[in-house]
């Protein structure tokens, strides 16, 4: 794609402000709560402003945009639900997704939004399925104003659960018998990055489906780490696992040793049965109050809810008491959330004396396999549970989520260059964005080894710069509401040099404003972290951005100020 391509559809309707001073009225779509602006009318962003390359940015719990932010919506003017990445800033992500738009890539030819999710544990399943819901809405909106747009996928914690689901649905779409898809086409999904993935498989490398699934991604070859050991462990959802399909090599699933949500040891059923129970009710609600009238009818609800489902799936086999499933696997079974009542496991026969023993209707076996059943019970209890009490006694709320520690925010500080990994993990998965936003830029989906190794050496030399350290955390200014619940990782982002001006018959385009740069901190997801603890941020390096040779066309209408 040429320089000039990315304006071509950015005049009409790329950005307006609607209302006036006192009283704008925000067009709301059935997933979110309508609401008006009190102050100041509020400018919205609309899709018919084109990019050659969208990330489709989901935060973890309490990370995600609220109401007062410039919404992104369709041309004519129906609200998403999201906001652009310069209206909402995550204190998680930004590192990653904003990369490419330091510098890195002609202006105005990439993007992110952040989407518009409940981000909490109120009701973790409604909420995951909101996000991805959401995700979706977003790319078939950008999609239909601009068929042209790639996409990536990048989540991290709550939201990487989303972001995993999101693509496991687009790779697997079928076309219909028009060739079309019912989300976007496979293609146009040029990349997925998951931070903590709860459905991640044991054995697997941070690269499912790709060539070299421990070292890169395909079509970035980059290393990320010398080895192909997995991080022992798995996803703490492993209901939620499943392959990308047609994205297969196009993800990146990164997880830290220690990192319980993605790398829990296997053998621990109870955290397992433990973690699905959590998904039902209202975990925030229990966390904050403990034990309550309210809380517990909650929890008790549930628990009765899985008991119920348990015995009729035990009773819809008629020879369970010969098959080697427990009632414990039938327990984590039934609670997944997306358990479907009268789905059969298939028996596993049972031997008597070593010999096969048919089992006739009418016969009373119960009895006769009930020590068998028992023995199998006990040994499969203590067997499938090996590392549960290892787990509870390291404190596993501590060893993930630790304020200062916890090994559920090692992405930003994991670097190890003395061992063969020279980048943190999200450094890492913003050089692989950079290039993969210059390849949208250019129209090349495919590039030879040699101009990608290329252009991962220019991405990795213009993110990774010298750490700075600051023992007073500063927040990063933002439109959102506040949110407590997390303290503030951020990278520096340079000013991009406006368009050149248009000739005196047009306006010229307006200048970015400067923007602040906040001390750097180590985030830890609803916590303060710790006093003197050594700060990680990556600062890339200014790099002059080209100007497109071409005439700047003005993209926004200047919104009403506030009073």
């Amino acid at each position: 794609m040429n320089v000039g391509k990315s304006k071509r559809a950015r005049v009409a309707l790329s950005a307006f402000a609607i209302g006036a001073l006192g009283a704008g009225v925000v067009v709301a779509a059935p997933w979110s709560t309508p609401a008006t602006s009190t102050e100041a009318s509020i400018e919205l962003v609309s899709t018919a402003t084109c990019y050659d390359m969208v990330s489709i940015a989901i935060g973890g719990r309490g990370d995600t945009p609220r109401e007062g932010v410039k919404w992104l919506t369709t041309p004519d003017g129906e609200r998403l639900p999201a906001a652009m990445s310069g209206d909402y800033s995550s204190d998680w992500i930004d590192q990653a997704v904003r990369a490419p738009n330091n510098g890195n890539v002609v202006p105005d030819s990439y993007a992110a939004v952040y989407v518009e999710y409940p981000a909490d544990l109120a009701s973790y399943e409604n909420a995951v399925q909101t996000g991805v819901t959401n995700s979706q809405t977003i790319m078939k909106s950008i999609t239909a104003s601009c068929p042209k747009t790639r996409f990536a996928i990048v989540g991290y914690s709550e939201g990487a659960d989303v972001a995993r689901r999101t693509a496991m649905e687009v790779g697997n779409q079928v076309a219909s018998a028009d060739g079309t898809y019912g989300i976007v086409d496979p293609s146009q999904v040029v990349g997925v990055v998951i931070f903590a993935d709860a459905g991640r498989v044991s054995g697997e490398g941070p690269f499912p489906g790709a060539e070299n699934p421990f070292s890169n991604p395909d079509g970035f070859d980059t290393k990320y780490q010398n080895g192909n050991t997995a991080i022992p462990g798995q996803g703490a959802l492993p209901g939620t696992s499943g392959g990308f399909g047609a994205l297969d090599g196009r993800v990146a699933s990164f997880c830290s040793d220690g990192d319980l949500t993605c790398a829990l040891p296997e053998n621990t059923s109870l955290i397992h049965l433990a973690a699905n129970i959590g998904r039902q009710v209202n975990a925030d609600a229990l966390q904050n109050e403990q034990l309550t009238p309210a809380t517990g009818a909650d929890l008790a609800l549930a628990l009765g809810r899985i008991a119920v489902n348990a015995f009729n799936d035990i009773a819809s086999q008629p020879n369970w008491m010969q098959s080697d499933e427990t009632f414990l696997d039938v327990l984590i079974k039934v609670s997944e959330p997306n358990y479907k009542p009268g789905t059969v496991t298939t028996p596993v026969s049972a031997k008597v004396d070593g010999e096969q023993e048919p089992i006739e209707t009418g016969q009373m076996v119960d009895l006769v396999y009930l020590p068998q059943k028992i023995f199998r019970e006990i040994t499969g209890f203590i067997s499938s549970n090996q590392n549960t009490v290892p787990v509870i006694m390291n404190d596993p709320y501590g060893l993930t989520l630790g304020p200062g520690s916890g090994h559920h925010f090692d992405y930003w500080r994991d670097a190890d260059a003395a061992n063969g990994k020279p980048l943190t993990s999200v450094q890492y998965a913003a050089a692989w964005l950079t290039q993969l936003a210059e390849q949208a830029n250019k129209g090349e989906p495919v590039k030879t080894k040699e101009v990608q190794e290329k252009a991962g050496r220019a991405a990795i030399e213009t993110i990774v710069a010298p750490t700075t350290t600051s023992a007073t955390p500063t927040p990063t200014a933002t439109t959102t509401a506040p949110v407590t619940t997390s303290p503030v990782v951020t990278t520096t982002v340079p000013v991009v040099p406006a368009p050149a001006p248009a000739p005196a018959a047009e306006a010229p385009a307006p200048a970015a404003e400067p923007v602040a740069t906040p001390a750097c901190t180590v985030p830890v997801e609803g916590e303060t972290p710790v006093e003197g603890a050594p700060p990680v941020c990556v600062t890339p390096t200014e790099t002059p951005a080209a100007v497109a040779p071409e005439t700047a066309v003005p993209t926004t209408t200047a919104a009403v100020p506030a009073p």
